[in-house]
């Protein structure tokens, strides 16, 4: 009987509820915005997928072609211009390293006092280099196409500047993000943890485009 009134005291104990944050909901849900993120992400890796198959296929139609396009490239120039790009990313994990930490900017200090820093100061100097990778892009777009590559010149023309300019369209589309998110840091006097989950979720995307990039460098300016 004892071990009935026992059993009997569990099961009439009311089940402890989830510890939440306020505001948040339980903590083991995850962020919604965060896996939408994801998921969106990977259908963008189907289309790039798509891209890098198209390369090949037409890369192995004609090689004497891509023997005499790639030829053309400036690879000491591109591989600057990739090292901007990926210095970004660095940037962009130290912004959100100090939005997790609430910093949104650096309050009253020194914009020359680095280590005050906050997700804000980052977020510009983000910008700024992937700002730059573009500018890079249109200038190599247009020394190509005054030696006679363009979107219609050829295959290879084709090929180059759907890859490359999708890609290219994909950072202008994160540096509008950026624009966005520190835009925010200034119509609110608190930062938030929403602002704060604005900022992660950015930095998966531009991180997502960074990889991609490295691999369509290797691709079409180092694969010979």
């Amino acid at each position: 009987m004892a071990h009935v009134a026992t059993a009997s005291a569990v099961h009439s104990e009311s089940p402890v509820p989830a510890r939440t944050i306020p505001g948040h909901g339980p903590v083991t849900r995850p962020n919604m915005v965060s896996v939408g993120t994801i998921v969106w992400l990977s259908s963008e890796l189907m289309f790039f997928a798509g891209l890098f198959a198209m390369y090949f296929t037409i890369r192995g139609v004609e090689p004497e072609l891509w023997d005499e396009r790639t030829a053309m490239l400036n690879i000491p120039f591109a591989t600057a211009n990739t090292l901007i790009l990926v210095i970004s990313s660095v940037w962009c994990q130290l912004g959100v390293h100090a939005a997790e930490h609430g910093k949104g900017h650096r309050g009253s200090a020194r914009l020359w006092q680095v280590s005050a820093w906050g997700m804000r100061e980052w977020y510009v100097v983000t910008y700024i280099f992937g700002a730059v990778f573009i500018a890079g892009q249109v200038l190599e777009y247009a020394t190509l196409v005054s030696e006679g590559v363009s979107l219609s010149s050829d295959p290879y023309g084709s090929v180059f500047y759907l890859t490359t300019g999708f890609h290219g369209l994909h950072v202008t589309g994160g540096l509008l993000a950026f624009l966005l998110i520190i835009g925010r840091t200034f119509t609110t006097r608190t930062y938030t943890h929403n602002q704060a989950a604005g900022a992660v979720v950015t930095s998966y995307y531009w991180h997502f485009v960074d990889v991609v990039w490295i691999a369509l460098f290797a691709t079409i300016y180092l694969l010979r």
